[in-house]
């Protein structure tokens, strides 16, 4: 391990912790690698959203104010440009660290990129997905593609490390970059000490389904919604709670207000509370819609769900479809109504046994815990900062 005594290190992203999500739990656990590998570490991020449960740590984070869209994300250009142009000056005045580490959107890496190169410093870029290709799947103008692409291309092959996600994710890269990008696959994880299944259970007096996280066009949850439908009437017992925000949500409840007895929503939470609504889950609900730019992207919403014990079902496209199948996991199936609401009967006529759980959880904490990849993310950072500019 690089001596990481006298290494500086600022990380940069629009999330971080208390904020809910993938991205600011992946940060957090680079962050707390950072940390106990001995690096002085600051945090260069927004203020959170209104409601958040008060975080302290023992490295310093700097906060500042942010537009958010009326579901409080910070998604779209004017969002991540209130938070950008800010940030530019911030880094850019700010305490000179030996590497900074920023993460998506483009906008953002473009900003460290520029601000690193005035200050003579190594940048790393944590490429959780390739944004030019979820531009692309999503119906982006092609002028608008063709400007994310020729952005993302720069940042990758400027950075002194990539940090992927995935092999996916490390693919893409190295086809967007034509193989010059130096990335690293890190790999992906949870926080098994909040997803974990010893704790409280969540009881409602009925059996129900957990969906916790974002819902826009990639995820498509709204299959889950489609599938619940056509089964809600064999089950008055069963319920689908759906936890999250994102662009389809106010068309998610519409669609599901025929069903509202049954269809619950949520706002985003903490993880050791939707822990609590796994234990007791007859199974997590995870999905990637096919055909949208995320052909290669990694559910860590699953990983949470089985973390806590709570079997998957897993609808569309990804990795982790091969993984349920080839771990036994719960049960994969198309990106489809009827597939999924054939998956979710057989979970509810033949629930998974409280030691097949355990056993679950098990798994993703000897694979896919999110600690480890904080460590090896780590590593990766202070590697790049010993190596200095290059």
């Amino acid at each position: 391990m690089t001596d990481a005594k006298t290494k500086k290190v600022t990380v940069v992203s629009r999330l971080y912790a208390p904020e809910v999500g993938a991205a600011a739990f992946r940060l957090k656990a680079l962050v707390d690698g950072l940390v106990d590998a001995g690096a002085r570490v600051n945090v260069v991020t927004t203020k959170a959203p209104r409601g958040a449960k008060p975080f302290s740590a023992s490295y310093a984070i700097s906060r500042w104010p942010v537009l958010r869209d009326a579901g409080g994300n910070v998604r779209g250009y004017i969002q991540y440009l209130s938070f950008d142009i800010p940030m530019f000056f911030r880094i850019l005045f700010g305490a000179r660290p030996d590497v900074f580490v920023v993460e998506p959107p483009p906008t953002s890496g473009f900003a460290v990129k520029v601000a690193a190169r005035l200050r003579r410093v190594p940048f790393v870029y944590f490429s959780a997905d390739v944004s030019s290709s979820a531009a692309r799947g999503i119906g982006v103008n092609n002028a608008v593609v063709a400007a994310v692409t020729a952005v993302e291309r720069s940042i990758l092959t400027s950075a002194a490390t990539v940090l992927a996600v995935s092999a996916g994710v490390e693919t893409e890269i190295a086809e967007l970059t034509k193989g010059r990008a130096q990335v690293v696959n890190v790999g992906t994880g949870v926080d098994t000490t909040a997803f974990s299944p010893l704790g409280p259970v969540k009881e409602i007096g009925k059996r129900y389904f957990v969906y916790a996280g974002t819902m826009s066009e990639i995820q498509g949850a709204g299959v889950f919604i489609d599938a619940f439908l056509t089964i809600a009437r064999e089950y008055p017992d069963v319920q689908l709670v759906m936890f999250g925000q994102g662009v389809e949500l106010p068309e998610l409840k519409a669609r599901s207000a025929s069903c509202a007895e049954q269809i619950k929503f949520f706002a985003p939470t903490e993880g050791t509370e939707i822990a609590q609504w796994h234990r007791g889950a007859v199974a997590n609900l995870a999905s990637v819609r096919p055909g949208k730019g995320y052909d290669f992207a990694f559910a860590t919403k699953a990983l949470a769900g089985l973390s806590a014990g709570a079997p998957v079902i897993y609808s569309g496209v990804g990795p982790m479809n091969d993984l349920v199948k080839d771990h036994g996991l719960g049960i994969a199936c198309p990106w489809d109504a009827a597939a999924v609401a054939a998956a979710m009967r057989t979970m509810l006529e033949h629930p998974v046994a409280p030691g097949r759980r355990a056993e679950l959880s098990h798994w993703v904490h000897e694979n896919y815990s999110l600690q480890a990849v904080g460590a090896m993310g780590a590593k990766a950072v202070l590697d790049a900062a010993a190596a200095g500019r290059r």
